[in-house]
């Protein structure tokens, strides 16, 4: 007599989906952001008048709250001890309460739009507003922008200035940005890229996925959205010190724009390199012309040497061109940092305010 059993078939094991390591540095929203509105405020030497800012700030009383982060780019005057005072004791809003105030601090100095996009990883609002810490943006203006751009459902709202009370050079080199950001650029034609935005909590978290070394925070925009518009505010003469923007960090942004977002100066190489070939065959023809069938020999050392100067100066703009690229795509390859945090302070409201966000690493 033999015993039948049945042949048991162990049930399937479940498959396992590995997740995706996630960025370092990246924000992900985990829900619908906690506040209205943040505002980030890049601060450079700003010690006298960052502490006045964010008390104008506070008594404003923007639909859904308001939050401010304080993102000290390696400054060298005490702008950090005035940030953190701000954060430990942050003035009352128009409701009594304290205002939400984060204090992020670089290691060092890395341009205003690395600090920006520092300030933009920890945005907890439906729309953030970036504006300088010179007081020259008056701080009644940020309700209106922020409005403006909600009740529009409007994406990105810049602001443009009737009167800028900037330097004489300082707005040449605006409106030369400008004119080159219109070439370069995907933007609406004649829009001013002004410091003084807002953009909608979609729009950060796309601009925040780049992790280059040399962000250009209006290139990341128009590479996001073309639902823009732009409002007139006023501009105020600086209250304290002068501008932080020299020559040098002018041409260093119109670098940023040049070559970070466009081919555009590789083409113009491209375009004079033909046309100085073209030249030099025409020349040629015609340098071998007069030889064979001219009976004066020409010295031909003035022309030669124009050719030469000509054909020299167009090669090293070329290279040069050519080089830019090549070492920015080094450094980008090495994994030069485009922030790295010391440190990250918030006052008590906003450690009390819920954070609906996922911090996967506090590093920029």
């Amino acid at each position: 007599m033999s015993d039948s059993t049945e042949d048991k078939v162990p049930p399937p094991m479940p498959r396992y989906v590995p997740k995706p390591a996630p960025t370092a540095g990246a924000l992900r929203l985990m829900g619908p952001p906690a506040l209205g509105l943040t505002i980030v405020v890049p601060v450079y030497r700003g010690a006298a008048t960052v502490a006045l800012l964010v008390e104008a700030l506070a008594a404003l009383s923007p639909e859904g709250g308001m939050e401010v982060i304080l993102v000290n780019d390696g400054s060298p005057d005490n702008s950090g001890e005035v940030c953190r005072e701000v954060a430990a004791n942050p003035p009352l809003t128009a409701a009594g309460t304290p205002l939400p105030v984060v204090y992020i601090e670089h290691a060092r100095n890395y341009g205003e739009h690395n600090a920006v996009m520092t300030g933009l990883r920890h945005a907890r609002g439906r729309y953030v507003i970036t504006m300088d810490d010179d007081l020259q943006n008056p701080p009644e203006e940020v309700t209106k922008l922020y409005d403006h751009a909600r009740t529009g459902n409007w994406d990105v709202v810049y602001t443009r200035y009737a009167s800028k009370k900037h330097a004489p050079w300082r707005n040449l080199g605006s409106q030369f940005a400008n004119k080159v950001a219109d070439w370069l650029l995907d933007k609406p034609k004649g829009l001013y890229l002004s410091s003084f935005r807002c953009m909608s909590a979609l729009v950060v978290r796309s601009v925040t996925r780049y992790r280059g070394p040399y962000p250009y925070v209006d290139g990341l925009i128009m590479e996001v959205t073309q639902r823009i518009d732009s409002i007139e505010v006023r501009h105020l003469p600086r209250a304290e010190g002068r501008s932080n923007y020299t020559v040098k960090r002018l041409i260093r942004l119109w670098l940023n724009l040049a070559t970070s977002f466009s081919l555009a100066p590789l083409r113009v190489a491209i375009i004079a390199g033909v046309a100085m070939a073209t030249l030099g065959m025409a020349g040629a023809a015609f340098t071998i012309f007069e030889a064979l069938f001219s009976r004066e020999t020409p010295s031909g050392w003035a022309s030669t040497m124009t050719v030469i100067l000509l054909l020299s100066g167009v090669q090293s703009m070329i290279l040069g061109v050519m080089g830019e690229y090549i070492g920015r795509t080094f450094l980008s390859a090495n994994g030069k940092p485009q922030g790295t945090v010391r440190l990250i302070e918030r006052s008590r409201s906003a450690r009390a305010t819920p954070v609906q966000i996922d911090r996967t690493s506090e590093a920029a």
